[in-house]
Order: C-alpha cells, then structure tokens, then sequence
C-alpha cells in the first residue's frame, strides 16, 4: 500500500504565493485526510482530486488554517449527495475559537434557517480520533497561547505540527520512530512560529533528518532552508511515507 503527504500549500500567513499551509493524507493515491483549510485550499483541493474533502481535521483556528471552511460549507450545502457527510474533526478545547471565528455570524444564509454546523458532521476530539480503521493521535503544540493548537501524527507514517515554537518533549512520545516530521519553520523564529535556529538548539541531527519544513515566509526563505541541508515542502509536491504502524493495544 503507497501512503503519500500532499503539501497543498506551505506559506506562512503573508505567503500567498506559497499557498495556505495545508497537507493531504493519501492512501493509494486517494485522499484520505485534508489537515487544515486555509482560504484558497478548497481551490488547490478540487484541482487535485475534483471533489470536496470527505475529512478535515483543524489544528488551530488562525484564518490562515480555516478561512476557507465557509466555501466549504456552501459547496456542500447545495450538493444533497455531499450535505452533511464531510467530517470535521476538532480538539473540545478548540470548538469555542472555531465557533466565534467562522459559524457563529448571523444567517449563514441569506434567507436563513440554516445552521454552519449541518452541512458537516463535527467530530469534537481530546486524545485523537478514529478514521478508516486507524487511529489518529493529536497532542498539543506551541503557538500564541497555550491550549489552542494541537498537532496529529498517525503512529510510524507522519506527525503534522500544525503551527509551533519547538516541541521536543511533544514529538518524543508521538513522533519518535521513522515518521516524517512535518514542521512549521521559517528563517527566524518568533513568539509564535520556529525558526532555523530553533530546530538547531532544540532537537537532535537524528530528528532533524526526519522534518520536513513549511510555513516558511518565501520562496527564497525555502530555497535557504534547503541551502541549509534541510528538506523543505513545495507547493504541489507529494512525499513519499511508510505505512503507519500496527494499532497499539492502547489506541482509541
């Protein structure tokens, strides 16, 4: 069985060019798992499947990551066959950002009578969340305040930090085996996001080999990163993964 990573896009907030950080879970070519939903990744999404996803997970609620679910929510909405069948999954702690941010303003139609909420199945997770037989782990990362980011890692396939400051201790206990680390990185790092000098003080030459950066500020930032020996998503591109562990008898 092939497993790939899609990077969507991989721009930081300012990066339009790079396209809206976002990665695509494939199993056989076929996409299993949309990470994040910035404004113009339905747009990227469409173009490379020619469907709406079928499951979205959120790992924060900064715009740049869910702004694109309100064109979601109308794609769906006027497709019986797609109405309420998409899931979104969510840590609890988030549900009040995500509420506020993108399903709590008046009429989301027009004509109202319509709740956000009912063109999708949410989906509220704490530990992980089970899709299509595999257990998806989600734990918690560093980014702006504590209790409002949360990473997933399916166990030996891929960990997807979402945006953070350097989590060691984090990707020890969920990310430590063979997995392709994808990680938010930029040039210099800030109170909010990694930076270069951050991976270097924080984590090992042996994790080190495992990341794969994005979020990062320009095309010319990644092109240093990648000077710098590190490997760096591009927009589009597909990276190979191995198959994700056997269930451990504690999953779920």
């Amino acid at each position: 069985m092939n497993w790939t990573l899609h990077f969507l896009g991989v721009g930081a907030a300012h990066a339009v060019e790079l396209g809206s950080s976002s990665v695509v879970l494939e199993r056989n070519g076929e996409p299993l798992l949309l990470v994040d939903c910035g404004p113009d990744v339905l747009d990227r999404y469409m173009a490379a499947y020619g469907k709406p996803p079928g499951a979205v997970y959120i790992t924060h609620t900064h715009m740049d990551h869910v702004g694109g679910l309100e064109r979601l929510f109308f794609r769906l909405w006027f497709d019986d066959a797609l109405k309420g069948r998409t899931r979104v999954f969510v840590h609890a702690g988030l549900l009040p950002w995500l509420q506020t941010r993108v399903a709590d303003y008046p009429n989301v139609l027009a004509e109202g009578g319509v709740n956000f909420w009912e063109a999708f199945q949410l989906v509220t997770v704490t530990r992980g969340f089970w899709l299509d037989g595999l257990w998806f782990d989600v734990f918690p990362t560093r980014h702006h305040m504590l209790g409002t980011s949360y990473g997933i890692a399916l166990e030996g396939c891929f960990a997807f930090t979402g945006d953070t400051r350097p989590v060691p201790e984090v990707l020890e206990r969920f990310a430590s085996g063979r997995e392709l680390i994808a990680h938010d990185c930029g040039l210099v790092g800030n109170p909010s996001h990694t930076g270069v000098d951050d991976l270097e003080r924080e984590y090992s030459p042996v994790l080190r080999q495992r990341l794969c950066l994005y979020h990062y500020g320009s095309a010319a930032d990644g092109a240093t990163l990648a000077g710098m020996g590190y490997r760096v998503a591009q927009p589009g591109e597909r990276v190979l993964l191995t198959a994700p562990a056997p269930l451990r008898p504690d999953a779920g």
